[in-house]
């Protein structure tokens, strides 16, 4: 009998889009992670646990690359492994599974690197046993992955690290994902300076209150925003991407933040703000060639203000998100 063997696909995505805050994001088409999967050998169970298995646990981690050995391969501490047993738990499946990760995201990097994982080894896991698991129980189990990296459970990045597209969360649990019109010729430019910000310390700056002339004003461009988004406005996109939330108090993570966004609206694009809890960057602008002359004045200025040598990709808003790649029999 061949050995099945499933790799999955999860792509780097944007989550807060300046004005929304925990509750907006967007796909990238590149880079991701990916997961491959297959089942493990007979007798590797909850009951009689193997190396990197945790008692209780389907799911053992035989290897990651791309992390520089930062990342456990303990299932039970792994993003991809509490996703990949959360989801082993709600099929009801009892065969146990083996995963190797492939980090195609750096991290702590605000590009959504714990959401890729969690999201690609559901789409692997559930391909590999024929779950045909619903969209909804996926996001719920990537979700249980990445609230353990981040301590907290937030779709806006496992979302549409799934579904792909712009799409709004209006309720996390049970997620209620709405979907958005992505206008066309909108584009992503996204840098990632030489920096780690832990998303657990950069939502520590926030507190837990916010003024109420911050919250109108936030929500008021949250509104049109989407708006903007459904009629093809990209005069009023420019106006609504701002926040008055998060980026004000993080902004001291990310060194000459005034700067870099200054230099990405000064070559054109519609508007910029911190990737996530950064410290990348984000800037959505209209045409790819604007698209290109933005990336190179953000890579400039990351590079006058932070240093290092930035990574910096120019993508359409993916409208595919974790997907097989490379199912197969060997």
């Amino acid at each position: 009998m061949t050995e099945r063997i499933v790799t999955a696909f999860a792509p780097a995505t944007v989550s807060n889009v300046a004005c929304g805050f925990d509750v907006l994001g967007f796909a990238l088409e590149a880079p991701g992670d990916e997961v491959t999967v297959r089942f493990a050998p007979p007798g590797m169970n909850a009951a009689s646990p193997g190396k990197n298995v945790s008692p209780g646990n389907h799911v053992r981690i035989d290897a990651i690359t791309g992390d520089n050995a930062r990342l456990p391969l303990d299932a039970s501490r792994n993003t991809a492994g509490v996703a990949a047993q959360a989801l082993l738990t709600a099929l009801g499946e009892r065969r146990a599974v083996v995963l190797s990760i492939a980090k195609g995201l750096p991290l702590a990097s605000g590009l959504g690197g714990s959401a890729a994982s969690a999201a690609a080894a559901v789409v692997a896991v559930d391909a590999l046993v024929d779950g045909h698991a619903p969209l909804e129980m996926l996001i719920a189990c990537a979700i249980e992955g990445e609230g353990l990296g981040v301590r907290s459970a937030h779709p806006d990045n496992i979302a549409p690290a799934l579904c792909g597209g712009f799409v709004l969360v209006r309720h996390p649990d049970p997620p209620d994902i709405v979907r958005l019109p992505v206008p066309a010729g909108l584009m992503a430019v996204v840098v990632h300076p030489d920096l780690e910000i832990e998303t657990a310390r950069a939502r520590a700056l926030l507190g837990s209150t916010v003024p109420l002339a911050d919250a109108i004003r936030q929500w008021a461009n949250l509104g049109a925003l989407v708006h903007a988004l459904h009629e093809g406005d990209f005069a009023l996109i420019s106006r609504a991407l701002e926040d008055s939330i998060a980026e004000p108090r993080r902004a001291p993570l990310v060194p000459g933040l005034a700067q870099i966004k200054r230099a990405a609206v000064d070559a054109g694009a519609l508007g910029c703000s911190l990737s996530g809890s950064g410290p990348s960057l984000f800037a959505l602008c209209r045409g790819r060639d604007l698209a290109e002359r933005v990336a190179e004045a953000m890579t400039r200025a990351v590079k006058a203000h932070i240093g290092g040598e930035p990574h910096t990709y120019v993508s359409a808003i993916a409208s595919q998100g974790a997907r097989v790649v490379s199912p197969c029999a060997s």
